[in-house]
Parts: C-alpha cells; sequence; structure tokens
C-alpha cells in the first residue's frame, strides 16, 4: 500500500498485517557490540543512545540485561488450554469458504496430482498419530524397506494423489484443516460446489506456519517430515508461495502480492526491487500464470516466509515462532499490536480470508466518507488511514478480480458461497462480530471485525505453555564464556536470560525516525537507514501517524507502511526472544543473513565483515569469540540461567 502524492515514490508495505498465523518475525535480531564500552543501556526515554554506562556495559563489567519490570504488554489469556490447542491446531473461523471457494485449494491439489511426496518436499509435515491405520502401514513399510534417506518420489503410497487426499481428510496435514468431514473416512474431500460449508472443505489454522513434526517416522532436512506434531515452532522449510500457486485460483491472494498500481505512479516494489523489463509487477486484471510466476520464483517468494501484508508491495517476512508468547512483547515485529490475541484476530480476518478487505461492513463509529460518498468499510477505513488512494485501489481492483473474473458474489441468503467468508454478516454471532470501530488505532478491529475473543485468548494461554527446543549445550566452556562475552557487549539491549521478559518496546533504526525520543535508549539499529518522505499520511482520522518513509533494500519495506506511530513508538523493530536459534536458518527478519547451515548464519551475522552501516551492525572481530557467542546462542531456551 502506498499513498499517493505528487512525488514520484514507491509502494510501501505495511507489515504487522500479520500472520498471526503467519507472520512477521518478532525473533529476528539480536545485538552485540564489539565496544563494550560504547553503547548504551536501555533507560529513560531520549537518554543519550551514544554515551557508555560503565555500570552496565562498561568495560569488564557484566550485566544480564535491562531490569525488567511489570510487563507492559501481556495479553490476556482464556481459561481452557484444551480448547486453546484445538483453535490453534484445527480452526478456522470460516476461511474453508476462501480456500475452497474461491482460492480452490483442494481443487487445485487434484488438477495437478498433488502427492504426499510433493507435500513434503515443499514443507509440509504428517501428523503421524493421525494417517488412516492402512495407510500409515503401508507408509511405514515402505520407508523401512527403502532404508536410510529414502526417496520418496520411488515410493509408491508417497506419489498417490489419492493418497495425500485422505491424509488431508483425515486432518493429517499440518495446519491444512479438514472441515465438516463426514464419517466414516471414505479418502475423498466431497467439496459441495454448490455450497462449500454443506461439504467436505479445507481452510487453514494457525498450524500450518507454526507448526511442524519431530520427523520421528521420516524427516526431510529441506523439505517437511511425518512424526508427532510439535506446535509453536516455526516451519523454517515451508514454501507458502508454491502451495498457493497449487491453487486453482491464485490470482485471489493478490491484495498482499507486489501489485502494479496508478495511485503509485506504477512505482510498487517486489524483494528484486521496482517494476521494470525484467521485474514485473502483477497487473490489475492478472492471469493465473501471471501470479504463479510470481508465488513460484523463490528471489520474489523465498521458502521458509510468508507475506503479511496487503499492501501492494512483495515483502515476505521470515515465518516466527508462536511458543511462549507471554515472554515476548509488543506482536508484530514492528510494534504496532501490543496484545497476542489482537494479532491473531488479524490474521484470521484480513490474511486467511482476504475477501474481508472487501465484504465487511461498516464500522458502527468513527467511519469517514470521501467526497461525500458511503462511508468507508471498516477494511477501506484501515487501509485509507494507512496509505490513502493506493489502498483503496487495491480493494477496488480486488473486488473486480472476485466478481468479475472469478464470479464470486457477495454472499445472500441464495448465495451460501458468496464472499466475505469469516466477517460474513449473519454468521453465528458467538464466532464473529462485524460492524465494529475500525482503523490505523484501532488494535483490537482494525478492519472492523472480530472473530471469537474466548477462542483466541484460550489460544493464547495454550500458546504460553509451549516451550521452545531445548538449547545445544554440547561445549560447557565455550558457552559459559560465550555467556561472560554476551554479558559485556549485548545486554544493551537484550537479556542473557530468555526466562525473563523481553526488554520492551522499540528498538529505533536511528536519530532519523519520529518519535525517536519515545523510546527507551538502546544502539541504533540500522545506522545508515535515512528513509525519505514518499507521502503523508491523508489526514483524519489517520492524525497522529508519521509520514510513510522509504529506504533502499528490504529490511526497512516491512516498516514503511505499518509501523509504531500508532502506539507512539518510533519506526523500528521489537526486540525478539532468543530461542530455538540452533534450528533459525537466517537472520533479520527479510533473511538478509544467511549461510548454509544456522551456526554459520550466527557467526556471519555478528562478524564485521557486514560493514557499519548495515542493520544490526553489533559484531565481535575474534573468531573464537564469535564462536564462543554463537554457542551461547544456540543454547538458549526458556529455561532459567544460573
Amino acid at each position: 500500500m502506498k499513498l499517493a502524492l505528487p512525488s514520484a515514490s514507491r509502494v510501501l508495505r505495511p507489515s504487522a498485517l500479520l500472520a498471526g498465523a503467519m507472520a512477521i518475525s518478532a525473533y529476528s535480531v539480536f545485538a552485540c557490540s564489539d565496544e563494550p564500552d560504547g553503547t548504551a543501556t536501555p533507560g529513560d526515554a531520549g537518554a543519550d543512545r551514544s554515551a557508555p554506562n560503565p555500570g552496565q556495559d562498561g568495560a569488564g563489567t557484566e550485566s544480564g540485561g535491562p531490569t525488567a519490570g511489570p510487563q507492559q504488554f501481556l495479553a490476556p489469556v482464556g481459561a481452557d488450554t484444551s480448547d486453546g490447542k484445538r483453535v490453534f491446531r484445527f480452526e478456522t473461523f470460516g476461511n474453508e469458504g476462501f480456500w475452497t471457494a474461491v482460492l480452490k485449494l483442494p481443487q487445485g491439489m487434484k488438477a495437478v496430482g498433488f502427492t504426499p511426496a510433493m507435500a513434503i518436499a515443499a514443507g509440509l509435515h504428517v501428523d503421524a498419530d493421525a494417517i488412516p491405520a492402512a495407510l500409515k502401514a503401508t507408509m511405514t513399510q515402505e520407508l523401512t524397506a527403502a532404508g536410510p534417506n529414502p526417496n520418496l518420489a520411488s515410493l509408491p503410497s508417497f506419489t498417490s494423489a489419492a493418497n495425500l487426499e485422505a491424509l488431508i481428510e483425515a486432518n493429517a496435514v499440518v495446519g491444512v484443516s479438514a472441515r465438516n468431514i463426514k464419517l466414516p473416512l471414505n479418502g475423498v474431500l466431497d467439496v459441495n460446489s454448490d455450497n462449500v460449508f454443506a461439504g467436505e472443505s479445507v481452510g487453514i489454522s494457525c498450524a500450518f506456519c507454526h507448526g511442524i513434526t519431530d520427523g520421528s517416522v521420516y524427516s526431510s532436512p529441506t523439505g517437511g517430515g511425518i512424526g508427532a506434531r510439535l506446535d509453536g515452532l516455526s516451519n523454517h522449510n515451508l514454501n507458502v508461495g508454491a502451495s498457493v500457486a497449487i491453487a486453482l485460483n491464485s490470482r485471489a491472494f493478490y491484495p498482499t502480492l507486489a501489485l502494479d498500481l496508478v495511485a503509485n505512479k506504477h512505482g510498487s516494489v517486489s524483494r528484486l526491487g521496482p517494476k521494470s523489463a525484467t521485474n514485473p509487477l502483477i497487473s490489475a486484471t492478472p492471469t493465473e500464470a501471471e501470479v504463479d510466476d510470481y508465488l513460484k520464483n523463490p528471489a520474489l517468494y523465498p521458502v521458509g516466509m510468508f507475506d503479511d501484508a496487503p499492501d501492494g508491495d512483495g515483502a515476505p517476512m521470515h515465518i516466527t515462532p508462536f511458543f511462549r508468547p507471554d515472554l515476548a512483547a509488543p506482536w508484530g515485529s514492528e510494534g504496532s499490536i501490543h496484545e497476542m490475541q489482537n494479532f491473531s484476530n488479524l490474521v484470521y480476518t484480513a490474511l486467511l480470508d482476504p475477501t474481508n478487505l472487501i465484504g465487511a461492513t461498516v464500522p458502527a463509529t468513527g467511519t469517514v466518507a470521501l467526497d461525500g460518498g458511503a462511508p468507508l468499510t471498516g477494511a477501506q477505513q484501515f487501509e485509507y488511514d494507512r496509505g490513502g488512494p493506493a489502498g483503496l485501489e487495491i480493494i477496488a481492483n480486488y473486488k473486480a478480480i472476485i466478481e468479475q473474473d472469478l464470479k464470486i458474489a457477495p454472499y445472500s441468503a441464495t448465495n451460501p458461497n458468496g464472499y466475505p467468508y469469516v466477517g460474513r454478516v449473519g454468521r453465528d454471532p458467538t464466532q464473529v462480530s462485524t460492524g465494529l470501530i475500525a482503523g490505523a488505532k484501532v488494535e483490537g478491529s482494525p478492519i472492523g471485525i472480530q472473530v471469537n475473543q474466548t477462542s483466541l485468548k484460550n489460544m493464547t494461554a495454550y500458546l504460553n505453555g509451549i516451550h521452545p527446543p531445548a538449547g545445544v549445550k554440547t561445549d560447557a566452556a565455550a558457552i559459559a564464556r560465550g555467556r561472560t562475552l554476551f554479558r559485556q557487549r549485548c545486554t544493551s539491549c537484550h537479556n542473557d536470560d530468555q526466562s525473563k521478559f523481553v526488554p520492551e518496546n522499540i528498538v529505533p533504526f536511528n536519530s532519523k525516525v519520529e518519535l525517536y525520543s519515545a523510546a527507551p535508549s538502546r544502539p541504533d539499529l540500522f545506522p545508515a537507514w535515512d528513509g525519505m518522505v514518499a507521502a503523508e499520511r491523508p489526514g483524519a482520522p489517520a492524525a497522529g501517524l508519521v509520514p510513510v518513509r522509504d529506504y533502499p533494500g528490504t529490511f526497512d519495506d516491512k516498516l514503511i507502511i505499518i509501523e509504531a506511530s500508532n502506539q507512539g513508538q518510533p519506526r523500528g523493530d521489537a526486540l525478539p526472544m532468543l530461542m530455538d536459534l540452533a534450528r533459525k536458518p537466517a537472520f533479520l527478519h527479510d533473511d538478509s543473513v544467511r549461510e548454509a547451515t544456522p551456526e554459520a548464519s550466527l557467526d556471519k551475522l555478528l562478524d564485521p565483515a557486514r560493514g557499519t552501516t548495515v542493520p544490526h551492525p553489533f559484531y565481535l572481530a575474534d573468531t573464537a569469540d564469535r564462536a564462543a557467542v554463537v554457542a551461547f546462542l544456540r543454547s538458549l531456551d526458556d529455561q532459567p540461567l544460573p
């Protein structure tokens, strides 16, 4: 989404439009300094960020990190963790209407003959306990006979498209939620083309991106696996783009792609930069091939990433973990959402059924009418607040794609397959509320819709109890040395003990961001950042939001439209939880630091060869020091340190 102003500018990205179910990386950066006496300690807003603080990070001193007070952003939790587990694994709140009747994912799987081997290659996981008994026996027998490192493409049960359909019907494919299943299972998804809610269908749950298996039956180092479910962990190998491209109508994903918009003077961008002869953007009336080529291009939509913003830019960000959210805050790595249930709500209402962007109702209060026209819907209100005419153009183009191209009419009593699905007016009021106040400063319902809050709070309670994988603790001496170095050089920003709350609020890029003094004193995150003013916000009702700014490269793209000024905080990143780093293949939310192994990626992040002006320029020059700190970081989990 981008504001349309007289000056030429790029399309800019709202980043925190979740992901609840699939989202932005709040676990992507951490700070170290090769000059232990040259950084400041988190403290009062506006403090000098360059002056040394011998009491905390002075040379030869150690600190465990900022003193933790009451956690500001601690989200309310429900009382039923069993229900929360169900919600995380299987709940759709009706988004199967979008995925089955509009996007047509299961129909696309049938059309291409999608098999279990292909699904696992795309990073999907299979819950071994949910596989129908006869199929499980056959698969296990074939794997056993094939020996170590089997080629799934050579095993009959793994190359059968019918078997994948049977796995989906049995709710065995993690995050691909089969709905309205008729018993006994017949191994076929019986989709009702006249009324998707009357037949078997497929939706998407939070577990799609934030759940894997332990690989105890089969594990692919570059794909998915088969085994017992492990909830809350990032699926680093999930190929979201290629998975969506399988659908018959992948152009129904239009709002989250890199779009060619008139309001942006055709200046939108993708991960390959602005529009050019070699980098076309998605047209206002895209073909299926056009969208599929974009989604399947790993340079535009990398593995392990998800584009969580209907903003006209193409900027997938690394999938986050969903364990121990009680220790992490705020939600949304840019800090625009403070409570977990609101983060989850935005995922369900804006990403897992994007037709809500055109089919939501008018908010009860706080509406605005443009040029004397009809009041904006909740989604229009939000997109106009943040992005002005470009946001409204995205919605108008999307409406034409859905209604004119795909022939999906709005819902009515005689059109049960009509859009929207999650935010449908008249849907069970215990499951969804519509017509709520909406807008950029409305955390609880930015587009005027809320799904069942009890369910979301129950899910938060369940996720709070999920522990990360145990850290790698094989080299006690290196870990001890690494902790000492970390306490000397990195605790201006981070705690060494990850059982504590993450230090709160935002680490600004640098002093050129608005509201810089509103953040606790910390070393600047991105010294070179000098975002030009691409556009001003459109005024009321968005008064108080800072101007839209952009800087070359991908690191700031997720913070151009959706940033934390709605919460009175500067443009920058929330601090991450430093857990499960032994599995994390790349660092920084745009995956810009990536090497062959997670260990090498961590070392690269801390290597001064990266330069002094890049994002997160906090280093250890000595290779042995880096190795020790890497060992310490790989050892961390949520257990208290001595």
